[in-house]
């Protein structure tokens, strides 16, 4: 029989079983999200769950269990005297303001669309073979643009397109842009927004994304001049863009290399490929870390396994990291690719023909 320390196999059960609680809270954050809860809590203040539950038209038992887990995993603070829960400001931001970079939830319905899949990665697992973005259940692509859109509106225009070289300036004079695996057209209408001289093309070959991607620019008011397609990577029209855009997509694609190939061809004179992808350090220790956890989780049972389900199939993952990143541009035939900016969840490159 195996000898087993008994300090560390208690360390190690407390610390699966914290996972176990994260792993059904976040579930709860699905149900808060959707039962409107933490918008409700966001406006209120302190609440008991009998007014919580009347404001949300729910089950006030079901509530109270609901804010119980929400109060031992410090989402929301107990008040044991007055008998009253509390949204804090810091978390309201991350959980009721879906205007706020810091915006998450998004996430947590991916996390549910994950579980309702998982037989699928399963045999995925033992046959290797791919799992394609349209063979997901759908939240998944409800939650993608629910948690990056956020961030695209709070970055993109003020922070990430002003570092790259001239390409403001031509956007802002009248140029035309192309953004590469758009899925519902948010970044796509976020620059349109901004760029009123400017004309744009998203393309994505889920054609569900696509037609979900044209009522957003309907409802937006940006359609005279935002067009989707549906096109794979390597198959849109080459008209010469003063911009080819990748946002968080390009580790998904089977033939990463293949796509920077055409994006350059793509390119007019003097034209940008502005890719954007999930913060990474080179090496995988360097994201052994919270949040490289759970880029490598996402990583594994929809990055890789859409890479895999598409010709090549290189499976760069969520976590390539710049040096491997660096390596797909210059075999694309790219002279220049560079750091352009950070936030702590993603990093902007700049790549030059």
């Amino acid at each position: 029989m195996v000898s087993v320390d008994g300090a560390k196999l208690e360390a190690f059960m407390g610390r699966a079983l914290g996972d176990l609680g994260a792993a059904i809270s976040g579930l709860m954050v699905y149900l808060g999200d959707r039962l409107g809860l933490y918008k409700a809590m966001a406006a209120m203040g302190p609440i008991t769950p009998d007014v919580l539950a009347a404001e949300t038209a729910t089950d006030a038992r079901y509530v109270h269990e609901w804010l119980d887990n929400q109060a031992a995993g410090g989402y929301v603070t107990y008040d044991a005297r007055a008998g009253t829960y509390e949204l804090p400001p810091e978390q309201a931001l991350a959980l009721a303001d879906e205007e706020s970079p810091a915006f998450l939830p998004g996430g947590f319905t991916g996390i549910v669309a994950a579980y309702v899949d998982a037989d699928t990665f399963v045999d995925a697992f033992r046959t290797g073979r791919g799992v394609g973005w349209h063979e997901h259940d759908e939240r998944l692509f409800v939650g993608t643009e629910r948690l990056f859109r956020p961030g695209y509106k709070g970055y993109l225009v003020s922070e990430w397109i002003p570092e790259l070289e001239g390409v403001e300036g031509r956007l802002r004079s009248g140029a035309t842009a192309a953004d590469i695996g758009c899925g519902h057209g948010a970044s796509t209408i976020v620059m349109a927004q901004t760029y009123t001289a400017s004309r744009f093309v998203g393309f994505d070959y889920h054609a569900a994304s696509i037609d979900t991607a044209r009522r957003r620019a309907s409802e937006a008011g940006v359609a005279d001049r935002v067009r989707f397609e549906v096109a794979s990577a390597k198959d849109y029209p080459q008209d010469g863009y003063d911009l080819v855009t990748f946002f968080d997509c390009l580790h998904d694609m089977g033939d990463p290399v293949g796509a920077a190939v055409h994006a350059r061809r793509a390119l007019a004179d003097g034209g940008t490929v502005m890719l954007v992808e999930p913060f990474a350090g080179d090496h995988p220790e360097d994201n052994h870390n919270p949040v490289g956890r759970a880029f490598y989780g996402f990583s594994t049972v929809v990055c890789t396994m859409a890479s895999r389900a598409q010709e090549v199939g290189l499976a760069l993952g969520a976590q390539a990291g710049e040096a491997r990143l660096r390596e797909i541009f210059e075999q694309a035939g790219f002279a220049t690719f560079r750091r352009a900016t950070e936030t702590p969840l993603n990093i902007v490159y700049e790549a030059r023909a």
